[in-house]
């Protein structure tokens, strides 16, 4: 199948673009609504590490592999380079003091969470929508993040119940019905 050429020209040399500052490049991804998830492992020497990111996509259904991206500064990055398995827990809308819970710093961010060993070993957070057990499939520096992609092991979903969602830097717990 054939596509039409795009009807804008290409750009050239001697095209300019209009800069943009990293706080408007912030804010413009932040017109992207996503879901909210914690990302919990057990690292090498068995500590637990969470932390919530809205940075999740699907990647394939064969063989099933799932996206998530940590900054390079986190100091929860090693855990999770040296963790052999991770979960990625979707979370609920009345999960949103768990969320900014596990992106606060300088906390034990497991300290009265509701959590249990998943399939895999890695935490897994009660009450979440979903949850993807994986394993590392490959992990890549990508300019100040690291891009994880998570073999994903098992799976389980709770039906009926509405996610948390980040835009536009603020939760939205209700959805249109």
């Amino acid at each position: 199948m054939s596509f039409p050429p795009p009807s804008m020209p290409p750009l050239t040399s001697d095209a300019t673009l209009e800069p943009f500052t990293t706080d408007e490049f912030r804010a413009s991804l932040g017109q992207f609504a996503t879901g909210v998830t914690i990302v919990t492992a057990r690292d090498a020497q068995g500590h637990l590490v969470g932390l919530t990111a809205n940075s999740f996509v699907s990647v394939s259904l064969a063989p099933p592999l799932v996206l998530w991206c940590l900054s390079s500064r986190s100091t929860a990055l090693p855990g999770f380079q040296t963790a052999t398995h991770y979960a990625i827990n979707v979370l609920a809308a009345d999960q949103r003091p768990l969320a900014e819970r596990f992106a606060r710093k300088g906390i034990d961010r497991f300290d009265g969470a509701p959590w249990r060993p998943g399939l895999t070993g890695a935490p897994v957070i009660e009450g979440a929508v979903a949850v993807f057990e994986c394993s590392h499939h490959l992990m890549q520096a990508a300019g100040d993040h690291t891009v994880l992609i998570g073999h994903v092991h098992h799976v389980q979903r709770r039906v009926g119940v509405q996610p948390l969602i980040f835009h536009g830097s603020r939760f939205f717990t209700d959805l249109p019905g």
